[in-house]
């Protein structure tokens, strides 16, 4: 793939563990480049993309990940039967992997509260949102009664934003507010992490 004008991070996947026969023939110690995250490799696994894409979403808005001995990565398992395991890198300018060293003080997980409020709605919702619904959840938690399609669109910010993640081009880099409903587009959801003052 040739270069490409991006305001986002350079990635690198690094085959790690191969646990079964995947017909995309990767090896350990291959070693996958995405120009950013919206530009995988040709002929990239979609099943991997799937479950890639908060990791790599996560990571280009400053993501870490302290349990990690690099916060700046973080390992991805394949979906279909855990195959293989990737490792996730962001690269720096110059192209080498951006290094954060672990957080020697993590003690475990330190979900963040997080919000979902709809800031439009037009159209017809089966779920009959409307603008100023608002619904809190801890870290990565699913929230009772929501809608999962809504849920799944939503899940890349609040993965991102749990884990630290600034939107530097939002006017609050603390959230998204272009989270869209797939269906049709007629519900678009601000994702936010709440502020320690909010609480």
């Amino acid at each position: 793939m040739e270069k490409i004008d991006s305001p986002f991070p350079r990635l690198k996947l690094t085959v790690k563990k191969v646990d079964g026969n995947c017909y995309h023939g990767y090896k350990v110690g291959d070693e996958l480049f995405l120009e950013d995250f919206t530009h995988p490799p040709k002929f990239f696994c979609l099943g991997l993309a799937h479950v890639l894409f908060p990791i790599i979403y996560a990571l280009s808005f400053g993501a870490r990940f302290p349990f990690m001995e690099n916060q700046r990565s973080l390992s991805v398992t394949c979906p279909d039967g855990g195959k293989l395991t990737f490792l996730a890198e962001i690269l720096d300018k110059e192209g080498k992997v951006e290094c954060v060293p672990k957080d020697p003080q993590h003690k475990g997980p330190n979900p963040k509260k997080m919000a979902i409020e709809v800031v439009k709605a037009t159209g017809k919702c089966s779920y009959g949102y409307k603008v100023g619904d608002r619904w809190e959840t801890t870290g990565l938690k699913c929230i009772p009664g929501f809608c999962g399609a809504a849920f799944h669109t939503a899940f890349p910010a609040l993965f991102a934003l749990n884990f630290g993640a600034k939107f530097f081009f939002m006017q609050d880099p603390d959230s998204i507010d272009t989270v869209t409903c797939p269906d049709g587009g007629s519900v678009v959801f601000k994702v936010s992490r709440v502020k320690e003052q909010e609480k």
